[in-house]
C-alpha cells in the first residue's frame, strides 16, 4: 500500500494535516469510515512531500495547534485497519522531526527543507540533519507458559506489557536486553531471541522485539519506571496493550504456543 518513496516534482495530491501528534479527520469518509487522508488538493511549498499511499503522492501540512476534532496518533491506529500502520507511523514520526528540526543543532540558524530526501540543510555551517529513529528493545520474559509483565506509571489501570527501554551509547540491542530487564525488575535471563521489529512514532522508536526465559522468578522492581510486575499464566491475563503494538505481539506470539 506504501511506497517509501518521496513524491518530487508533484504540485498535488493527497494531504495529511497534523499537529502536536494529532491528525485531521478527512471530511470525505471512506465506506462510512473516518480517514486522515484527505482529497487530493494543491499543494503549498510549507507542504512536506511524503510518500505515495495506493500510487497517490501524499503530503504532510504542519499546523500550530490542533482544534477541537483531531484525533490522537494512538487513536487512529486503534480505529483503523492494521494495513494503515505504515502510513500513520510515517507521518507522525516525520512530523515530529519536521517540529523539532527548524533551526540547524550546530549553530543555530534557520535551516531549509530540502526536496528529494528527509533532510533540513543549514546553508550558514553545512550542517545536514535527518529525521531522528532511536533504537530500543522491547522484551517478554517468559519462564514455562507464564509470562513476566509490567505496568508503568502512564499505563491505563489495569494494563501490564512487555519490559522495554533504549539502547544506550555503545550498547548492543543484546546487551540492552540484559540491561534492561535486570534494572527494571531484577531478574537474570537467557536464551534471547530476536523475533521482529516494530517502528513506534511515539515519537521517533525503533522496537526491537525479543524473547527471553528467565533465570529465576524473584522479582525486584524498580519502583520508578515500573509501578508493578507480576507472572501472568495464559489463563489469567491482564489488560493487555493494543494489538497494533509489537508488544501485544509477542504476547500473543507467546500464548500461541501454549494453546
Amino acid at each position: 500500500m506504501l511506497r517509501r518513496e518521496i513524491p518530487v516534482g508533484h504540485t498535488q495530491g493527497r494531504v495529511m494535516a497534523l499537529s502536536k501528534s494529532k491528525l485531521l479527520p478527512s471530511p470525505v469518509q471512506v465506506e462510512g469510515e473516518m480517514t486522515p487522508l484527505h482529497p487530493w488538493q494543491p499543494w503549498t511549498e510549507c507542504m512536506q512531500p511524503l510518500c505515495y499511499w495506493d500510487d497517490e503522492p501524499v503530503a504532510l501540512q504542519l499546523a500550530e495547534q490542533p482544534g477541537d476534532a483531531w484525533i490522537d496518533g494512538r487513536q487512529w491506529m486503534a480505529m483503523l485497519p492494521s494495513h494503515w500502520f505504515s502510513l500513520l507511523s510515517t507521518a507522525l514520526q516525520v512530523g515530529a522531526w519536521l517540529e523539532n528540526h527548524r533551526f540547524c543543532g550546530r549553530c543555530g540558524a534557520a535551516a531549509t527543507k530540502l526536496e528529494a530526501e528527509f533532510a533540513m540543510h543549514c546553508h550558514a555551517c553545512g550542517h545536514r540533519n535527518y529525521p531522528r529513529i532511536s533504537p530500543c528493545i522491547i522484551t517478554l520474559v517468559s519462564s514455562g507458559e507464564a509470562m513476566l509483565l509490567a505496568r508503568s506509571p502512564r499505563f491505563p489501570p489495569g494494563r501490564y506489557s512487555t519490559l522495554a527501554g533504549f539502547i544506550e551509547p555503545g550498547e548492543s540491542a543484546d546487551e540492552a536486553v540484559h540491561r534492561e530487564v535486570f534494572e527494571e525488575v531484577g531478574v537474570h535471563i537467557e536464551q534471547v531471541r530476536y523475533y521482529q521489529s516494530q517502528a513506534w512514532p511515539f515519537p521517533h522508536s525503533l522496537m526491537l522485539g525479543f524473547f527471553a526465559e528467565a533465570r529465576s522468578r524473584r522479582i525486584h522492581i524498580d519502583g520508578v519506571e515500573i509501578a508493578d510486575a507480576a507472572w501472568f499464566s495464559p489463563r489469567q491475563l491482564p489488560s493487555l496493550p493494543p494489538p497494533y503494538s509489537i508488544s501485544r505481539a509477542l504476547i500473543e506470539a507467546h500464548l500461541a504456543k501454549w494453546r
